[in-house]
């Protein structure tokens, strides 16, 4: 199974900066609104939220801006499940235009499952944890993607 695509959008006006590109703020609201796509597609909804009382937090992201976007661009955010635990997910949002090869920015997040009465972490439930389990085998196929497990620094001093 390729990649899931989990948002689609057209670049607004209101996103582009002074040079005519996204701006880069934007990217990781295009983002967000993929890993809410992603937790509806994981059966974590606003309905099972507010019935549940728990959700995903951010722990951690990682934005690679790899190629110009521009105003009025088709894109679309293809995702991938790089790994979980009881608690945690990791995963790889990509940038394309709708239907093109060329991904125009990289996004790895480290999500966190937590009951919101804490608020504090909670295992995933099973049926998440199902739903999980079978879009990593799904994926089982795919190459770990290019950008993950960066970090930034200067290059060492010669």
């Amino acid at each position: 199974m390729p990649t899931l695509t989990t948002y689609q959008t057209r670049i607004l006006p209101e996103w582009v900066d002074y040079n005519g590109h996204l701006r880069d703020a934007y990217y990781l609201l295009i983002f967000s609104y993929a890993t809410d796509a992603l937790m509806d597609h994981l059966g974590m909804d606003s309905q099972n939220r507010e019935a549940s009382g728990h959700s995903l937090f951010t722990l951690e992201l990682h934005l690679n801006y790899l190629h110009e976007v521009k105003l009025d661009a088709q894109v679309e955010v293809r995702t991938q499940i790089i790994g979980h635990d009881a608690k945690r997910l990791h995963l790889y949002h990509s940038l394309h235009l709708v239907g093109g090869d060329k991904e125009l920015a990289g996004n790895e997040q480290m999500l966190l499952h937590v009951d919101l009465a804490g608020p504090r972490s909670a295992p995933f439930t099973e049926q998440t944890l199902g739903k999980l389990k079978a879009l990593l085998t799904e994926q089982s196929d795919l190459s770990p993607p290019a950008y993950i497990g960066r970090v930034i620094a200067l290059p060492p001093a010669r």
